[in-house]
């Protein structure tokens, strides 16, 4: 698994996992509570802070979506459309909140969903951008966002290997090969039982490309396995009360809960460490305590033939003392000093 740069941050093999805060709807139609929410992304430890760049006329149809009433949408209090409306990130608040973000030590990525969109947030300067799930397979937008010459974050909700690797296919041919892959299950909130955090795994073994989860389910169980099974990107939906109204709120991780994501993932990667298996350092008094070592049952005098009842296999086992795998080699031989009882069978002895 390669490596890409994101900003001033290599992420990928052998790098400390990219946390992206997903703030999308939760800053409610104000600038201030988005500021709030950068905030105490920075506080819970997140890499990155992620927007998403759409208006309601160019991203649904509103005739399309009336009398629809199945899935997640179906639980909304208002109509797609109206949801969408009421959830658009102003266009002229980037400039200045990727200029917070940046100050506060955090990346401002986004999730543009028209090609006004991509420009805005390519010409800001952000380090890379995201392609929604929903979006995988609008061709026509990949390849304008590829030929910015950014990173590509692709989400994989919903999707088919066949319909990722057309995906993938379009984004190179467009010239661009730095594209990280999410295992996303898109639903909101999506279950345990279909997180399948195996196939980020796929991802990797069949595009040969940097993956990482985008998880919608409670909690961090999801994320710390996905890191576990070599995620480089965690991406997590993120507000300051999950009580508030709005679409995002309901299954998004408080600070408090954040913070002890990404401390876990900290933790994890220090935990991971490499897959060489060797004694460690922290062992080394263990090795003598917890092992055994040919012991003598009773006192023995010098030149005493060694005979089994008078060995045995006891902790703790010195350096010097002989481990018990070699008894049969002590048993018939001749001692070469007096021995006290418990005392250790050691190679000049015998």
């Amino acid at each position: 698994m390669k490596r890409i740069k994101i900003g001033d941050r290599w992420v990928g093999d052998g790098e400390p996992v990219y946390i992206i805060a997903e703030i999308a709807s939760s800053f409610d139609g104000s600038k201030e509570r988005a500021k709030l929410l950068i905030d105490l992304a920075v506080d819970c430890g997140a890499d990155a802070v992620k927007f998403q760049c759409f208006k309601a006329d160019k991203i649904v149809s509103k005739e399309g979506f009336e009398g629809l009433k199945s899935g997640f949408q179906s639980k909304w209090d208002k109509t797609v459309y109206q949801m969408y409306q009421d959830a658009e990130f102003p266009r002229q608040w980037h400039q200045e909140l990727f200029d917070y973000a940046n100050n506060k030590g955090v990346d401002f990525l986004s999730s543009p969903y028209d090609k006004e969109a991509i420009d805005i947030v390519a010409e800001l300067g952000s380090p890379a951008l995201k392609v929604g799930s929903g979006d995988l397979t609008w061709l026509e937008i990949l390849t304008y966002m590829a030929e910015k010459k950014l990173p590509i974050i692709l989400g994989t909700g919903a999707s088919t290997i066949a319909e990722i690797e057309e995906a993938v296919e379009t984004i190179r041919n467009a010239g661009n090969d730095e594209i990280i892959l999410l295992q996303c299950v898109t639903n909101y909130p999506s279950h345990f039982e279909h997180a399948n955090i195996r196939a980020m795994q796929t991802l990797q073994k069949v595009f040969g490309l940097p993956v990482g989860y985008s998880d919608h389910t409670p909690g961090s169980v999801v994320p710390l396995g996905a890191v576990a099974l070599g995620a480089c990107m965690i991406e997590k939906h993120f507000t300051d009360d999950r009580n508030r109204k709005g679409p995002d709120h309901v299954f998004s991780m408080n600070p408090k809960d954040f913070k002890e994501m990404v401390d876990g993932i900290r933790a994890l990667e220090k935990a991971l460490g490499s897959c060489v298996k060797s004694l460690y350092k922290e062992e080394e008094n263990t090795v003598v305590l917890q092992r055994r070592c040919l012991r003598a049952s009773k006192d023995l005098a010098k030149g005493t033939i060694i005979t089994e009842e008078m060995v045995e296999a006891l902790r703790p086992a010195p350096k010097e003392a002989m481990y018990p795998k070699y008894k049969p080699i002590v048993i018939g031989r001749v001692l070469k000093a007096d021995m006290k009882k418990g005392s250790p069978f050691t190679w000049e002895m015998v």
